[in-house]
């Protein structure tokens, strides 16, 4: 029979490469999207046709429970959140009902509608580790996150581990570190970088700005990682994983590497901002992922150089594509 999935924040980076994945599977693909007067599919319009759209949210406890009822799941991926690490601080209640409430009132609708059969996928965060008491980072690594986002997946991954627990629910939650590609979006520093580089060469703008360059993170890229989520849901027992590809590299490297993609020279356009300095900064995140090798058989297979390659040539790719638009007659 037709394996059927739930995946909240379809339309985000995650949700959309899972969503890819699931059809290649065979799935029957049900998303979740907020009801918004500005709807953007731009992610997933290539494959739109489908999958099945649900009106929901993680504040509305009514709303989950009919979209599990309608979409009728076996897996639910939970990816929908407040994802952004700097925006925590200016809207921690905000980030709290999202990221660390919206995770229960999920559990809670799988519980009442067949809790028996949904196996329940949470996606937690390498930045609960925060101020990291252990260097790389593994599943038994004691949390100390440093930010209002890394309290809340904190909470959530905790949530997931006690409704498994308390009503033997196939309950995992993936401890993801940082996994990026040409959809994430461009607040983020990744995409930030990869988007004023592309604009840069083409000389539609002049300067990048940014913060901390010696913030360390292990970067990975999204498409590898949501075949970990998938993964971790076809095993025989629930068991909560870290992801990652064991190699850290700092901001300053991504800069360097994106504008030697590009043949320019950062020294010219580069300046730090102190403005976009977070309150309480991490430092340095590096995974050990040597349960998901050995036991989930997953391994990273785009490596950081790759990566920051696809994102530049894929920014380069739009604003080029944009400004043969632009001047084309008609």
């Amino acid at each position: 029979m037709t394996k059927k999935a739930l995946i909240t924040g379809i339309t985000g980076q995650d949700g959309s490469y899972l969503a890819e994945f699931l059809l290649e599977k065979g799935y029957e693909v049900h998303g979740v999207i907020r009801r918004s007067s500005t709807d953007r599919f731009d992610r997933i319009d290539h494959f739109r046709d489908r999958i099945t759209i649900h009106q929901a949210d993680l504040l509305d406890q009514y709303s989950l429970i009919r979209s599990v009822e309608e979409s009728e799941p076996d897996e639910v991926y939970n990816l929908a959140a407040q994802s952004f690490v700097p925006a925590s601080w200016s809207q921690p209640m905000l980030t709290a009902e999202f990221t660390a409430a919206g995770v229960t009132r999920m559990l809670e609708a799988i519980r009442s509608v067949g809790a028996d059969r949904i196996r329940f996928y949470q996606a937690s965060s390498s930045e609960m580790f925060g101020r990291t008491r252990e260097t790389p980072q593994r599943e038994s690594t004691p949390f100390y996150p440093r930010s209002p986002y890394g309290v809340a997946k904190v909470y959530g991954h905790w949530i997931t581990v006690n409704y498994r627990e308390s009503y033997d629910m196939f309950c995992v939650s993936g401890i993801l570190f940082n996994h990026e590609s040409p959809r994430r979006g461009r607040e983020f520093v990744t995409r930030k970088i990869s988007n004023a580089v592309a604009r840069i060469k083409l000389g539609l703008q002049d300067e990048l700005r940014l913060g901390n360059l010696e913030a360390h993170r292990d970067w990975g890229f999204a498409g590898d990682y949501v075949r970990a989520m998938w993964m971790m849901l076809q095993r025989d027992e629930p068991e909560d994983f870290v992801i990652g590809t064991g190699v850290s590299h700092s901001v300053k490297e991504f800069v360097d590497l994106a504008f030697a993609r590009a043949e320019l020279d950062p020294a010219k356009h580069l300046v730090i901002d102190p403005e976009l300095l977070r309150p309480a900064e991490v430092d340095t995140l590096i995974a050990d992922p040597t349960r998901a090798r050995e036991v989930l058989g997953w391994n990273a297979e785009v490596g950081f150089p790759g990566l920051v390659n696809m994102m530049v040539d894929a920014d380069l790719e739009l604003y080029r594509r944009q400004l043969t638009n632009a001047v084309s007659p008609g």
